[in-house]
């Protein structure tokens, strides 16, 4: 069987990929993905043959790779995060049946909203919705639905790509909309460069939220009417407490 793993890097250094990513890498013949992500595992597989397409290429990309393993190569794609989660695996998976006789085995990753979390402390502890600000294959109309309705149900949220240079007013409109259901003094935080050497994380109101300076290697954390500050970390009670 011709196989195409669909491999979620987590936030990409080793120490934060998981067992099964790094021995589905290790099988591989080649390895394609987006180039910021090659460079992440090039120093682990310097010898593997690697592909990339640009921004905007994907399904290019998740069909060379198809190709490629229709040919007898195994093939790993690696995406940052989960692969499942704003990465490749599902469009590999609608794919698939063009390519007689190939399988794509999806290998679980470490997503933002997990370890952007675990910088910030505990902000998902209870139930929660992850909301991607970009607009390039969802209308805005749509994602201002989903930051509404998330709101006013009082979720917790990860949000990511939260600001562009095309989009640097998105994270600030967002706020506006989140601050229609959720008190201004709700405990947000955001965190850069997760898991890498210049990693950086705040911990703050969704008033101040507003104003910040974030891009897009941010993620953003809204937490919701329980949610607090302890110690300097963000906290979002599940309510154990409540049963004593």
């Amino acid at each position: 069987m011709a196989i195409v793993y669909a491999v979620g890097i987590g936030p990409g250094e080793t120490e934060c990929m998981t067992a099964e990513a790094l021995a589905a890498l290790k099988k591989a013949d080649v390895i394609c993905g987006y180039t910021v992500y090659l460079d992440l595992v090039r120093p682990l597989f310097p010898d593997k043959e690697m592909f990339s397409t640009p921004m905007k290429r994907e399904i290019d990309r998740c069909r060379q790779a198809l190709q490629t393993a229709m040919e007898g190569r195994t093939v790993a794609m690696v995406c940052s995060g989960d692969a499942g989660v704003y990465g490749m695996a599902g469009l590999l998976l609608q794919l698939q049946e063009e390519y007689p006789g190939t399988e794509v085995e999806v290998i679980a990753g470490v997503t933002a909203a997990l370890s952007g979390g675990a910088v910030l402390g505990a902000p998902l502890s209870h139930d929660f919705c992850v909301i991607s600000l970009s607009d390039l294959l969802t209308p805005w109309e749509v994602i201002e639905k989903r930051l509404r309705c998330a709101a006013e149900a009082d979720f917790a949220l990860a949000i990511y790509n939260p600001r562009s240079k095309k989009r640097s007013d998105y994270l600030q409109r967002a706020c506006d909309i989140l601050m229609e259901h959720k008190a201004p003094d709700t405990v947000c935080g955001w965190v850069r460069n997760i898991g890498r050497e210049e990693e950086d994380f705040r911990v703050l109101t969704l008033k101040q939220l507003r104003e910040e300076p974030v891009d897009m290697f941010t993620t953003v954390f809204v937490g919701n009417a329980d949610t607090r500050q302890i110690g300097g970390r963000m906290v979002t009670p599940r309510g154990y407490e409540k049963r004593m």
